[in-house]
């Protein structure tokens, strides 16, 4: 079972950047989805960003767009998201997360994934 392990999460004022990494080793197969979910005390899991392995588009919550970047370096087996702009509404234990599921890399499929780290988290002061 292949565990994703995330790092860079921290504390920021409202308006700040911070980069999230993943460390994902061992997939097997050609083609997963990659991508990041995250969730606050007393609210469902949220997607926020995916990507295939393969490449291609990247998708992203509604609320994210303009604001995160997703990103992925394969020869490090490292998935990024780049977070700017953030705001109080952002503070939340965000997860990488991945799966091969076919065609579907939707956000809304992230919380579901099979593979998961234990999360970093994202705190931002106002």
């Amino acid at each position: 079972q292949v565990t994703p392990v995330e790092s860079g999460g921290g504390s920021v004022e409202a308006g700040g950047s911070l980069t999230l990494e993943c460390k994902i080793i061992g997939l097997t197969y050609s083609s997963y989805c990659m991508g990041w979910f995250r969730q606050a005390p007393g609210k469902d899991p949220e997607g926020v960003a995916s990507i295939f392995t393969r490449g291609g588009p990247t998708y992203y919550a509604d609320s994210m767009k303009g604001r995160f970047t997703i990103s992925k370096d394969n020869s490090k087996y490292t998935l990024y998201l780049q977070m700017d702009h953030l705001n109080a509404d952002d503070s939340a234990m965000y997860y990488c997360a991945a799966d091969n599921l076919g065609p579907d890399c939707s956000t809304t499929a992230v919380p579901a994934f099979a593979m998961r780290g234990q999360g970093t988290q994202v705190t931002v002061s106002s």
